[in-house]
This record gives structure tokens, sequence and C-alpha cells, in this order.
């Protein structure tokens, strides 16, 4: 990755799909003066998307793109990313599989945010997969986005114990709380 120089941040994009509460830690984190990144851009596949307000509320640029057609929605997100210079992405409980086209065109700058310790229980119901193998921790990773779900390299991951009274509700809330902190910490890790 780019070092920063002077005061540049780097143009980044946060793609989400639900109520972007790891969007908006991202947002807090990219107001701070070390933060490497400035959020310029949030894409959702929906305009259902709660996480959308936070465009409203830190004034950002927002899109959504319809999903029916996949090959002309991000044709046409690759051009807004190349119109406003975004150079990097954030997937945050972005539901969508991206093409292996659009992800080797952005080679190296695309991250996603996963709710286990990769490479355990990639995909979803990661809380419930846990539990019911009577695991004794899960946690979270940020990884670079590649072609195979889940399957990039590891930025960094945070374990968290899985308690004997913990249900798939309040592990995925512990486990949250814990994403808000990793992402920020990811990005650093990656510009530094």
């Amino acid at each position: 990755m780019e070092k920063l120089t002077g005061l540049k941040k780097i143009k980044t994009a946060v793609f989400i799909s639900g109520t972007g509460s790891n969007l908006k830690s991202i947002i807090k984190f990219s107001k701070l003066k070390k933060s490497p990144i400035s959020i310029n851009l949030i894409i959702s596949n929906t305009r259902l998307a709660k996480g959308l307000k936070y465009a409203d509320q830190f004034r950002i640029k927002k899109k959504i793109f319809n999903f029916i057609n996949f090959k002309k929605a991000e044709k046409n997100i690759s051009i807004l990313l190349k119109k406003d210079k975004i150079k990097f992405i954030c997937l945050a409980g972005f539901m969508k599989i991206l093409s292996k086209n659009f992800i080797k065109n952005l080679d190296g700058r695309i991250i996603n945010i996963h709710p286990s310790l990769l490479p355990k229980y990639k995909g979803l119901n990661t809380h419930s997969r846990a539990i019911k193998n009577n695991d004794k921790f899960t946690g979270c990773t940020v990884h670079y986005v590649i072609d195979a779900l889940d399957s990039g390299q590891i930025i960094l991951q945070k374990k968290i114990k899985i308690s004997a009274d913990d249900s798939s509700t309040s592990l995925a809330k512990k486990v949250l709380k814990q994403e808000h902190k990793l992402y920020p910490a990811a990005i650093m890790k990656i510009f530094n």
C-alpha cells in the first residue's frame, strides 16, 4: 500500500447492505487526524440499508446500485469509482459477492470484515455455527478481498471468548463491538 504523504488522505468508498454500524465507526475514524483515509462515497445494493442515513448525517455522497443486472451494476460502480478518484474500498456488511474482474481491477485495494476467526466459518451464520460446534472462541477478521469467498490474506483478527450462555444474538453483539475497533486498526496497519 502507498505511504501517506503530508496530509493527503486516501479517497475511500464503503460498500454496505445493512445497518451500517461498521460504516459509522469507519467514518468516525476517518475524521481523526491520524487516519490515512477519507470516506468520499458510500455505495449500497439496496435503498433499504439503514446505514445510508450516515451518508446524510456526515454529508458523504451516496449511491444505490440495483444488482439485478450484476455486470451492469459493477460496470457503473467502476465508472463512478474512477470519476470520484476512489483508491480504496471497505466492505462493511455488503451482502453481494463481487466478480473476479471487479476485484482484479482493484487489485489489493478492497478489504472486508468478517464475523469469525477466518479461515473458520466463511460465509453466513458464523455465530450459530461456532456455538453448535461448541467452540470456546470466535472473533472477527479483516482481510483482503480476493475472488474466493472470505479467503484473502488476513490483516488483523480479534479473538472473543464464547460464554456458556451465549446465543447467536448475544455473540453477534459481542463480536460487532470488537469489529468497530478492529476495522480502523486494520486500516492503520495497511497504510503504516
